[in-house]
């Protein structure tokens, strides 16, 4: 493994990884580290007395919202006769079984089954019960070991409840492994790709910073011609609209999540933050679902944003759609090869990848399963 530096300015010489890198030192078969908060489902989606099915890395979680309206994660399988749970009945704080109704409560402990008298076997214990927390609009579980739950943060979005911003939310699911999802939004070299919307893009990259859990790029962006779409204009009003224009971009992966913030040049506040993560929700987690926060700066002018919003939103999707075609091609490719066979010669990725291999799990061989403990080294 290449060496990692603590503070680092970008465009410096390093060895390159070996390649093409196979077995377990491939980081397609690496796997999200269980131990951190993950959003599942939006908390619309979560109506009071019903129940969905989601899941994290094959571990299938039925959600449901009580009476109270409180949000539960239990292991979506009946302790009885395993019958999926998410397609069972909320009756209070409780969530009944549509099979042979036994009733768990929030913990995933059972505690009624109708037609058992005493003289009856004892019944099990129940099923898993996941902690759960909602915020910034997502219902956030915790996959890993229960009790490092209340040890282990939300990650912060002061820009979210800021009255200076406007969110918009996104989910999407993507054929792919998570971590191409991180090297896209970090690697800005591929604005070729979004020509159609953006125009053309300089992207230079100024300086990053790596440590053991993240990695932080800072680019500066000049636009020098081409036409750009409406929405781009409108989302960033102060810069990339003008040609010529410089704006600054810095994008983070802070192990598992992400954010990008673009600064416009000469201005005091980011235009827009972006947060997003990726989780996976196969055995193999060839498949992630994409979970973003867009937080945008509101003008000066009440209701402008207002009536921007749905120019915005079609431009944001368009380039999404763009960057989903080229992850999952790059997870086609992974697949009929059976193995990473990338030329990688940007040191930010070579970076990035080994973040994302030190703090994931190894997925066991053949089972599709994270095993416990870091990649690192592996």
């Amino acid at each position: 493994m290449t060496e990692i530096d603590s503070d680092r300015a970008g465009g410096g010489r390093r060895p390159l990884h070996p390649n093409p890198e196979s077995g377990l030192f491939d980081l397609r078969r690496v796997g999200a580290n269980p131990d951190f908060w993950y959003p599942v489902a939006l908390s619309r989606k979560v109506r009071t007395g019903q129940v969905i099915a989601t899941a994290f890395a094959g571990e299938r979680i039925a959600l449901y919202r009580g009476e109270d309206g409180a949000v539960h994660a239990l292991e979506d399988r009946c302790a009885h006769r395993q019958v999926p749970l998410s397609m069972g009945v909320v009756e209070g704080e409780t969530l009944r079984c549509c099979y042979h109704a036994w009733a768990y409560r929030g913990d995933g402990r059972i505690s009624q089954i109708p037609y058992l008298s005493k003289g009856d076997g004892r019944p099990p214990r129940g099923v898993r019960g996941y902690p759960v927390r909602e915020a910034y609009g997502l219902v956030f579980v915790f996959p890993g070991a229960p009790e490092k739950a209340a040890l282990t943060a939300l990650p912060e979005l002061p820009a979210f409840g800021s009255p200076a911003y406007k969110t918009m939310t996104f989910s999407r699911p993507v054929r792919c492994h998570y971590s191409f999802m991180h090297e896209n939004l970090l690697d800005m070299n591929h604005q070729f790709l979004h020509r159609g919307v953006v125009g053309k893009l300089h992207p230079q990259l100024l300086e990053s910073r790596t440590g053991t859990r993240s990695v932080e790029a800072r680019y500066l962006f000049t636009h020098v011609g081409g036409k750009r779409n409406r929405g781009a204009e409108l989302l960033a009003t102060e810069g990339t609209g003008r040609r010529g224009s410089s704006d600054t971009m810095i994008i983070r992966t802070d192990y598992p999540y992400q954010t990008l913030d673009l600064v416009p040049q000469n201005a005091e506040r980011p235009a827009f933050r972006l947060w997003a993560v990726y989780v996976p929700e196969g055995a193999e987690q060839r498949t992630c679902h994409a979970y973003g926060l867009l937080m945008i700066a509101k003008p000066r002018i009440p209701g402008a944003l207002h009536l921007a919003w749905p120019l915005i939103r079609r431009f944001t999707e368009r380039v999404f759609a763009e960057d989903r075609m080229a992850v999952e091609a790059e997870q086609r490719a992974w697949e009929e090869q059976n193995e990473d066979r990338n030329h990688e010669v940007f040191p930010l990725i070579l970076d990035v990848r080994e973040v994302l291999r030190g703090n994931g799990v190894p997925l066991r061989p053949g089972s599709g399963a994270a095993a416990c403990g870091p990649a690192l080294g592996v």
